[in-house]
């Protein structure tokens, strides 16, 4: 009789605990969104955005025998939904600038003896393709054989091909795309998390009571909670690009100068992102929940695990808002293309737009006040 009561008293204050923890879960408004958010967006991400078929790869034509073979070879390719042609050129040189600056991933070159190749049943033009991304390179590569009976409508026992060049990456090893990309994922989770919990940890230990009676103002306190971060930002980025290079042997193609100009902004974006999140959280449970609500689709939307061709519109267009797209694009194009800020003005600038406004946003929500 006595444990038949222990236990039903035990249960009892096991429910009331059970009761409040629910309570207090359900006043707790980011949290429970939290619970709902998270599945919810995985789900999407990986049942509607995520897509391993690569198609609609931009790629140039360098058509230097403008004849009518020429022309069915162009409209062959288009067929096959594969690729999307963004622009035309005249040199092989062209295009190549045009891959290095990220504008297309590959260009098809059709010589001027066009014609006389399939004659010959030569092989008839050749692929430049940036092979720094092993998912495109393997869609275009696929392209590299087509029977000549979709071309030209005759049957014939050889088949056409095309020559395909792999640049940055002629072996296609996987590391040197993801070691670029992985410094854009590491600096994202660092960053965000280190000051997504800055104000908030401020005011946990009380430090805030003192801040209240300081001159200093709120741009101030967000740029000085910034700068320690910045170097370990630039440390980070120090590690596993020397790594990378020694271990793995990535190359590093661009300047030195161009490559800490582009990390700059992205970790000034990124932690101008975690200092918005401090001044939303109420703590730094929240604070973490929060950043893990920007980190998923940060690794599967930016163009680090999939290519950014393959997803669909209204994907690209949530991945454009966030900061680890445009680091990517600009890390791939210094460290393995050789690239300059430069050819990357639009990333650059969308990061140093998104700093900006983002740190007049974290200033005008921060508030001095314990309440």
């Amino acid at each position: 009789m006595f444990l038949a009561n222990s236990l039903l008293n035990s249960l009892r204050r096991i429910k009331a605990i059970t009761t409040k923890e629910i309570r207090q879960l359900m006043r707790d408004r980011i949290t429970f969104g939290m619970v709902v958010m998270i599945p919810l967006i995985q789900l999407l991400l990986f049942g509607y955005a995520i897509n391993t078929d690569v198609r609609n790869v931009p790629v140039a034509i360098v058509d230097q025998s403008n004849s009518a073979l020429g022309r069915w070879i162009v409209e062959a390719i288009k067929v096959t939904q594969v690729v999307s042609i963004e622009s035309h050129y005249t040199t092989a040189r062209e295009a190549e600038d045009a891959i290095t600056r990220g504008e297309i991933r590959a260009a098809l070159i059709l010589p001027p003896n066009l014609t006389e190749k399939l004659a010959n049943k030569e092989t008839l033009g050749q692929w430049l393709v940036d092979g720094s991304d092993t998912m495109i390179a393997g869609a275009i590569k696929q392209l590299r054989h087509m029977p000549l009976d979709q071309i030209t409508g005759i049957k014939t026992e050889v088949p056409p091909t095309f020559e395909v060049a792999l640049f940055y990456n002629p072996e296609q090893r996987s590391a040197v795309n993801i070691v670029p990309g992985l410094i854009a994922v590491i600096l994202t989770m660092t960053m965000i998390l280190f000051t997504s919990a800055a104000i908030v940890r401020e005011r946990e230990r009380g430090n805030l009571e003192l801040l209240i009676t300081t001159p200093i103002k709120p741009l101030e306190l967000m740029l000085g909670k910034i700068f320690p971060y910045i170097i370990v930002g630039l440390i980070q980025m120090t590690i596993i690009l020397g790594l990378g290079n020694i271990i793995f042997d990535v190359p590093l193609n661009g300047d030195i100068a161009q490559l800490l100009m582009g990390t700059l902004l992205f970790i000034a974006a990124s932690l101008t992102l975690g200092l918005i999140i401090s001044t939303i959280a109420k703590s730094q449970l929240q604070a973490m929940q929060m950043t893990i609500f920007i980190i998923l689709p940060t690794i599967l939307l930016s163009g680090f695990m999939f290519p950014f061709e393959a997803m669909p519109k209204p994907a690209q267009w949530i991945a454009e808002i966030l900061p680890a797209t445009h680091f990517m694009r600009i890390i791939r194009a210094v460290v393995l293309r050789g690239g300059e800020i430069s050819d990357m003005r639009f990333d650059a600038l969308w990061l140093v737009g998104f700093t900006v406004i983002g740190i007049i946003i974290a200033s005008m929500r921060f508030n001095k006040r314990l309440d």
